[in-house]
């Protein structure tokens, strides 16, 4: 509904420099409303102040009206979202008050407008020196909002190659898509506790897998890309090298910005990147993906297997064999929702097979990166594209959803034996 009266608006000739078709303004409405950032016109060159305006609301309805869906939603599955148990690696904690509802929700509020301001602030330090009061403003703000989100909408042509110098704007944009990545039970531990000790086991993860995430894929992006010369190769000083490659580590994680064309890196840095974007950001967050605490808890319980455990255990606490079952649920649908696409897309689209992959990885991981597919997309590829952000944004939801009606079996089967492996 949201995404036909943003496509709507976006079809008003106040809302466009230039004539667009129903599905280019569908498609960038999609786009929008579930955070993504795939385009297949350009932002800046094409939509007026009221169009952008439009993309921003939508944006920001996307994000935040998604993220207290969800604080609903895993309220009404049981999961317990208090002071100190807001774990959503443990089941049956009991139904929280509707107090606790208003609470979190309230909360998420306040975190969104400080983080969105402060952050449009500190970028207004360097946009309106070069854009001027208005502009510059807009420019901070449309960022900084689009940068929280996670959403990679950007007003220039070339994303925020720009910026490649500028180590104050790259931090600011960094901190905002880390702080929307990481989901409000980590921001309400990290507000409301402060210590680690007294941290969740989901936020335990979140915070150290997030570290890991970043600090393994930098060492390889740089690795693999420093005399690159079409990209780290372009810069003569190893500090520029460094943050740009931390830009690019960060941003696939859903944000969808770039500095240097994805499509010019490395074969090996694009798979790295595809494994960054399906693996996304923090749950009820503004991040898309399988989740960062998914694919620890994937690793955690082949760590079990292998040292022949019986459960899987993480910072002194226990993952039960229902969080398990999940995690494998949600990581067996979306790798199909993903090899179902492609090999409509390969079928369909006569592009490159590795555009095209990227490209899935970038919707379903609700990221907006792309290799230069997305313009050349007919209406059967960008319906595809679509259906998959959808199912990227709103998938986990409705498979939490799911799980959660629990009924105990009348019947119990005796226990069979399959060979594995």
């Amino acid at each position: 509904m949201c995404a036909a009266a943003g496509a709507g608006l976006l079809m008003l000739p106040m809302a466009t420099r230039q004539a667009i078709t129903t599905s280019d303004a569908l498609f960038t409405a999609l786009s929008a409303i579930t955070v993504t950032g795939l385009t297949v016109v350009p932002t800046g060159a094409t939509f007026t102040f009221f169009g952008q305006a439009v993309i921003l609301a939508l944006i920001q309805i996307g994000g935040l009206g998604l993220m207290v869906l969800a604080v609903v939603i895993l309220s009404m599955l049981g999961m317990r979202i208090g002071v100190v148990e807001k774990s959503f690696l443990t089941s049956d904690l009991g139904i929280s008050s509707r107090n606790s509802i208003f609470r979190v929700t309230w909360l998420i509020f306040r975190v969104v407008l400080v983080c969105e301001l402060a952050g449009a602030a500190l970028l207004a330090i360097h946009f309106v020196p070069s854009y001027g009061l208005v502009d510059g403003l807009w420019h901070s703000v449309f960022h900084a909002v689009s940068a929280f989100n996670n959403a990679g909408f950007a007003l220039f042509e070339n994303s925020l190659a720009h910026l490649f110098n500028d180590i104050f704007a790259l931090l600011v944009i960094i901190a905002l898509l880390t702080i929307g990545g990481l989901g409000f039970a980590v921001l309400s531990d990290l507000i409301e506790l402060r210590r680690w000790r007294r941290f969740s086991l989901h936020t335990k993860i979140m915070l150290v897998g997030s570290l890991l995430l970043v600090s393994v894929s930098l060492v390889l992006f740089v690795m693999l890309e420093w005399q690159n010369p079409s990209t780290l190769g372009l810069f003569e000083s190893p500090l520029t090298k460094l943050q740009v490659a931390l830009f690019e580590v960060t941003s696939p994680r859903t944000a969808g910005f770039n500095i240097v064309e994805t499509q010019l890196l490395e074969d090996s840095t694009t798979l790295l990147t595809v494994v960054l974007m399906i693996i996304g950001g923090g749950s009820t967050s503004t991040a898309g993906g399988i989740k960062v605490t998914t694919f620890f808890v994937l690793l955690l319980a082949t760590i079990a297997f292998l040292r022949r455990s019986k459960s899987i255990r993480a910072f002194g606490y226990q993952i039960g064999i229902l969080q398990g079952l999940k995690v494998m649920a949600l990581l067996t649908i979306s790798v199909l929702l993903m090899i179902g696409a492609l090999f409509t897309l390969l079928m369909t689209q006569p592009l490159p097979f590795l555009d095209l992959l990227f490209e899935v990885a970038s919707a379903f991981g609700t990221v907006g990166l792309s290799r230069g597919a997305t313009e050349d997309l007919d209406n059967i590829g960008r319906a595809i594209i679509c259906g998959l952000m959808v199912a990227g944004r709103l998938g986990p939801l409705f498979l939490g959803y799911s799980m959660a009606r629990q009924s105990r079996p009348l019947i119990r089967y005796p226990e069979g034996q399959i060979y594995l492996g």
